[in-house]
């Protein structure tokens, strides 16, 4: 709603833009962000709207919001939140997810923020029409080479020289060739994973490879990619993935797929313009 003349508007957090507004029944059984009011559409005119939230300002303003996103289990329950109130917005069609907090003051602010921005996102929209997001993760295979030990003293020297240290040195220096050359190949295997799957998508793109401390697997995550899919495509897609790592043709490397998901790797508002009205700390997403 947006503010009277010399009322202080509210913060509004705003998760998605669409063509085709949800459905208010399923829409009303969403639940954004616990602290807020009910989700709700607001037409920015021309076809197009935003699913938005009225939001506290003492939990939303930017030095309460950047306190809680700091804290791992808040930022976590804000992902939540906003994940259910665009796929809440997508229930009819196409949309394009924003970046979490995207906060305007009032609804004024918010539709402005559309409007001048619509040739962009009908480009957007029209991009993502029944389209979906995958993403397939590449990690080397188990069994590769590991590093050698540290080589131990000699116990004739004390310092590990002589013919025992030698040979051992030997050894491990192939034991690091095999490593390197193992690695050069699981690379060379999953550039092969993404330029297959690339055939089968209109778009795709890569993120930075997780660590081994968030994949929890023991070898390295290669390859982090996400491929926008055709839904009449997406079974062929599918069978590609499983394809690539069966029966031998890539032994160097292990590949999974998640989906389908909405689109968020390929959607993105115009770099190039603010909104001048958004909430202190809060741009509009780029």
């Amino acid at each position: 709603m947006s503010a009277d003349a010399g009322v202080e508007p509210g913060i509004v957090c705003a998760f998605a833009v669409t063509g085709t507004p949800p459905d208010p029944v399923a829409l009303a059984s969403v639940t954004g962000h616990e602290e807020g009011g009910p989700l709700r559409v607001l037409d920015a005119g021309g076809g197009l709207c935003l699913v938005v939230q009225d939001v506290p300002a003492a939990l939303f303003d930017e030095e309460a919001l950047t306190e809680r996103l700091n804290r791992p289990t808040d930022l976590e329950r804000c992902a939540r939140a906003h994940h259910r109130a665009v796929e809440a917005a997508a229930g009819r069609g196409a949309v394009v997810p924003l970046p979490m907090a995207t906060l305007y003051r009032g609804d004024r602010s918010a539709v402005r923020a559309v409007t001048d921005r619509r040739p962009v996102l009908e480009a957007l929209l029209d991009r993502l029409r029944n389209r979906t997001e995958w993403a397939v993760k590449v990690h080397a295979a188990e069994g590769a080479p590991e590093d050698p030990p540290t080589a131990p003293a000699d116990p004739g020297t004390g310092t590990g020289s002589g013919s025992g240290g030698r040979a051992y040195l030997s050894r491990a220096s192939a034991r690091r060739r095999d490593r390197r050359q193992a690695h050069g190949r699981a690379l060379a295997e999953a550039e092969a994973v993404d330029a297959e799957l690339r055939r089968y998508a209109v778009a795709a793109t890569r993120h930075r490879p997780q660590s081994e401390r968030l994949t929890g697997r023991r070898t390295p995550q290669l390859l982090n990619a996400a491929y926008l899919v055709e839904d009449a495509d997406r079974a062929a897609f599918t069978r590609a993935v499983a394809g690539l790592t069966a029966e031998g043709r890539h032994p160097a490397v292990r590949a999974d797929a998640s989906g389908p998901w909405i689109p968020y790797s390929f959607a993105r508002w115009d770099e190039a313009d603010e909104a001048t009205d958004a909430h202190p700390g809060q741009e509009v997403p780029a």
